[in-house]
Order: C-alpha cells, then structure tokens, then sequence
C-alpha cells in the first residue's frame, strides 16, 4: 500500500466515522501530502517512520519559518493517521505517541469596534449593483449577528429563512445543529435581499434553469457562494469602508459579534454554544 492510498483511507474513515467536515479533511489531506512528500525524499513512508523521523520533520517545518498553529496542526494530522494505523494493524507501533506539540502563541482575538463594524455594513448597503447591496447587506447582518461560521453562512438554505424567522437552525462541526437568534436589522436585510433572489431566480426558472436550495446561490460547482468568494468580498468591503483589509475578516467579524455581546451584558456561556 502506498502514502497516498493510506492517507485516502484514513480520510475515508474521518468521514465515514466521525462525519469529519470536509474542510477538515482536506486541511488534513494537505498536511499529510507535505509530510509523506518530506519523507518520501529521504527514502521513508508513513509504514516505518519513527518517532525521531516526526520530530526531524517538525524541526524542518521550524526552520522553514511554518507558524506555531500551522505545526501544531501538522503534528495533529500526524497523530491521528499514526494512531489509525496502528488500530489497522497496518503498524505494530504508534511513533506519535509520545510527540509533544509545539505549544500554541498567546495572542488575544482580533476585533472590531462597533462603529467600525457600522462602517463595514455600511459600504455593504451602498457598494455595486442593487441586488448584490441587498445579498451583501444580508451577509453581513447575519453574520454578525449570529457569529456563524462562514461555511455555515454560504450555505443556508433558503427554507431557513422563509416566514421572518426569529431564529435560524444551522448545521454546523459534525453534523451538529444549534438555533441562533436574528436581531432585527438582520431580519430585514435578510427579508429584503430574498425578494430579490426569488425574483432573479424566477427569471432563471422562465429560461428553464433549476431552482437553488440555497439562500446565497451561485451558478458554481457549490451552488452556493463559496468561503474563497465571500472572503474576497470582506476585503473589498473592508477597502470600501475605510479600514484596513488586514483587519477585516470573516473571523473578526465573528469574534466582534461575541465581544459587543459580553460588552452590552450577555452570557458568556449562551455565546459560546
């Protein structure tokens, strides 16, 4: 069995198993291709590599400049594959066992103030074509007021947010669902920007083009607009409000969500379910 048939059978089984996100898996796909390539050039494989052969690789990913998170990642990719190949019995030993992570930076959340996140939302209602301020307003709303992730966010469908919800159900890590609570601005972003998709998409039906599910659909693979696109789209939002694009992005956005939140008195622990 080669490198490459073994890191594909253990994704199967992440997926099969544990219902693995599938960003999971091809963040585990990437690191393991890295560290079965470094091996491969010095004549090894995942079925003979020893414990000080993972530690010369984490050594090589230091000197290569990798950060903290980034080889702490790598050594948790590691270990997972290590350990399901031992419980295969594709190994009579698991090299990784005793490996200790890299420890991680203590570095406090970025975020941004509330008149900035006013800012963003902002050039959101004013920035390009009419349908594309009421999607973008929409996105925007309910991002930070639900703190979703972005993957969670691109992918709603569109029954989610038919009737004026109060509420939104997301499907989330591990096929786990939660309810989260719309505020009133992102009601109504959220009401104005679907009656302008259900009249484009009513114009796609007239020329015989299949509905979307999806509350942000795209004429993509996805059929949805993708996590790459809507990243794209803070930047330039960010550049269109006035602030710096390193500073704006989906996860500060999120993380302000939460710190406005405690600010104006929430529970801590309701914001971190």
């Amino acid at each position: 069995m080669t490198d490459a048939e073994r890191i594909s059978t253990f994704l199967d089984a992440q997926a099969a198993e544990l219902n693995a996100a599938e960003n999971t898996r091809l963040a585990y796909a990437r690191d393991l291709s890295d560290f079965t390539g470094w091996l491969a050039r010095r004549g090894s494989d995942l079925a003979c590599v020893d414990q000080g052969g993972i530690e010369e690789y984490l050594v090589a990913c230091d000197r290569a400049g990798l950060a903290v998170s980034t080889r702490a990642r790598r050594l948790s990719a590691i270990r997972q594959i290590c350990r399901f190949a031992f419980e295969e019995g594709w190994r009579a030993d698991n090299p990784a066992l005793r490996i200790k992570g890299p420890g991680r930076e203590a570095r406090l959340p970025k975020t941004l103030g509330e008149k900035e996140v006013d800012r963003l939302i902002a050039a959101a209602r004013t920035r390009g074509r009419a349908p594309d301020r009421l999607r973008n307003t929409a996105l925007m709303e309910l991002l930070y007021a639900t703190g979703m992730r972005v993957t969670e966010l691109v992918g709603l469908p569109v029954a989610a947010a038919r009737g004026d919800p109060v509420t939104l159900l997301v499907h989330g890590k591990g096929g786990k669902e939660r309810m989260v609570p719309l505020t009133q601005d992102a009601r109504r972003a959220m009401a104005a920007w679907l009656i302008a998709r259900d009249a484009a998409e009513e114009a796609a039906r007239q020329k015989g083009k299949p509905a979307s599910r999806f509350l942000f659909p795209s004429r993509g693979k996805a059929g949805h607009l993708t996590r790459h696109r809507f990243y794209l789209l803070i930047k330039e939002l960010a550049v269109a409000a006035g602030l710096p694009p390193s500073r704006v992005t989906p996860h500060t956005l999120r993380h302000a969500f939460a710190t406005h939140l405690l600010a104006n008195g929430a529970d801590l622990r309701a914001i971190q379910v």
